[in-house]
């Protein structure tokens, strides 16, 4: 699979991704700290955790602060931002540049939005309109 860059920060992989939620929720972790969580959800070694935490750091995923002995990662983006970078580019890819066919296809094909759900969908409807 082709990985794509956007304004030259790469595509986290799915393994990356796993890693960058334990850094949302978790804050700055060591990569034992990591591991821990990883190795719960699903079989990871602590070498494999290791080794993608320091592929991470290469490719911008995650910061560094190595002034300790046991070096502490943290995400380099904010989940908003990767949430934001990811269906931007699944719009421009796969509908076409159109956010309307997302969300259409979004709510017609997946599980049922909750009430809850549909109450921000039509908060934020609303101030897209008041924004024109």
């Amino acid at each position: 699979m082709r990985r794509a860059k956007r304004q030259g920060i790469p595509r986290p992989t799915e393994a990356e991704l796993s890693i960058l939620s334990i850094l949302w929720e978790r804050g700055a972790c060591t990569v034992r700290d990591v591991h821990e969580v990883l190795s719960k959800r699903e079989n990871t070694g602590y070498t494999t955790a290791l080794k993608l935490l320091q592929v991470m750091h290469a490719k911008g995923l995650v910061e560094r602060d190595d002034s300790q002995r046991a070096h502490i990662y943290k995400p380099a983006m904010s989940k908003d931002f990767t949430q934001t970078q990811f269906v931007t580019d699944i719009v421009q890819r796969v509908f076409d540049g159109s956010p309307s066919q997302l969300v259409l296809h979004a709510l017609g094909t997946s599980r049922r939005a909750t009430s809850e759900e549909l109450a921000q969908i039509r908060h934020m409807l609303d101030e897209l309109e008041q924004s024109e």
